[in-house]
């Protein structure tokens, strides 16, 4: 089986909007289902580079259970409305990897320190390892530097979207939003094409 090339990617401000909250006077994730919206572009973007071949992986930091801002069923919710309206458009993820921990965290089973939370490039191992894709082939795409140091760190090539204040030593671009991050990885190459089939039995 010939390795994939894949593109990572971060969710909130990536593949949707983030929501200014009053409580805390900042933008962030989405709480619950009525405040979750894809950006304008995204599925566009992602089905051009699925259609190039590359395999998408979802990888995010979702800490809002572990703070007391959401319940875990609000969180399953946007993640399932997020995955329908994808499987409408015949967009397929590899696999959606979140990381539920947060250091300061109410409940004890989601605090302390994890492997998996980003920066850590534990989720891009793991599925190096399970589905065998080629890292070094490969794509991180977000909007934070966590994002950018998480593909660094597992030898992936990053690119940051939104408006950073500064350079990001991790990124090899910074991009408006991610349907100019999808023109970007084309131009760098097609991704490999896998076997008929292939998807739907390593998701099984």
């Amino acid at each position: 089986m010939k390795l994939w090339r894949a593109v990572f990617l971060d969710r909130d401000g990536v593949l949707n909007a983030n929501v200014f909250y009053r409580d805390t006077g900042a933008w962030e994730a989405p709480r619950c289902l009525e405040d979750f919206r894809l950006l304008p572009g995204v599925v566009d973007a992602l089905q051009e580079l699925q259609a190039a071949g590359f395999a998408l992986v979802l990888v995010s930091n979702q800490p809002n259970e572990a703070l007391g801002k959401s319940s875990r069923a609000e969180l399953r919710e946007i993640h399932e409305a997020m995955e329908s309206e994808f499987d409408r458009h015949g967009i397929r993820f590899l696999e959606y990897c979140y990381c539920p921990h947060h250091p300061r965290a109410l409940a004890s089973e989601l605090g302390g320190l994890c492997r998996c939370r980003k920066p850590s490039p534990y989720w891009l191992y793991r599925a190096a390892s399970h589905y065998g894709i080629d890292l070094w082939a490969s794509w991180m795409i977000g909007d934070r530097a966590t994002d950018t140091a998480c593909g660094t760190a597992a030898g992936v090539r990053s690119i940051r979207i939104g408006s950073p204040v500064e350079r990001d030593r991790n990124a090899v671009w910074q991009v408006g939003d991610l349907a100019a991050a999808a023109r970007f990885v084309l131009r760098a190459g097609n991704g490999t094409r896998p076997e008929p089939g292939l998807l739907e039995r390593l998701r099984a």
